[in-house]
């Protein structure tokens, strides 16, 4: 697929920023961890790689918080509203972007759900996304 430019923003408008790159993935990701950070039933993830990520607006109320324990998980969000922002994933040229704090259109739909076997028993069932109990492979 080609490379997209998308824009988004945090729920107040603190933060504006644009990613640019090649779409790679677009998952719904069902671990306990995402379920954690977004308060919902999971997370909606679209990834550019190789992408880059520039703050248009507001840059210094962007925080960072990456999980001790974890090899990957981390979160980046406003300090006004508590929005999640998108990523820069460490040591690679990958952009983590949750999905709903895009403006626009994302050009693909959802590919798979992950870690479906640590769902929670209420959340999403029933579409024909293919599911898998870690990363797809």
């Amino acid at each position: 697929m080609a490379e997209v430019t998308l824009r988004g923003a945090c729920l107040c408008g603190s933060v504006k920023f644009e990613v640019k790159g090649e779409p790679s993935r677009f998952l719904h990701c069902h671990c306990s961890r995402c379920r954690k950070i977004t308060g919902t039933g999971h997370a909606t993830n679209f990834f550019l790689q190789p992408g880059s990520l520039t703050w248009t607006g507001g840059e210094e109320h962007v925080r960072a918080y990456k999980l001790p324990e974890a090899e990957r998980f981390g979160n980046q969000f406003c300090t006004q509203c508590g929005s999640r922002l998108p990523r820069v994933a460490p040591g690679s040229d990958m952009v983590l972007i949750p999905a709903g704090s895009l403006d626009d259109d994302i050009p693909m739909a959802p590919r798979a759900r992950i870690f479906w076997d640590s769902r929670a028993p209420w959340s999403c069932e029933g579409d024909a996304l293919p599911v898998f109990s870690r990363y797809p492979t």
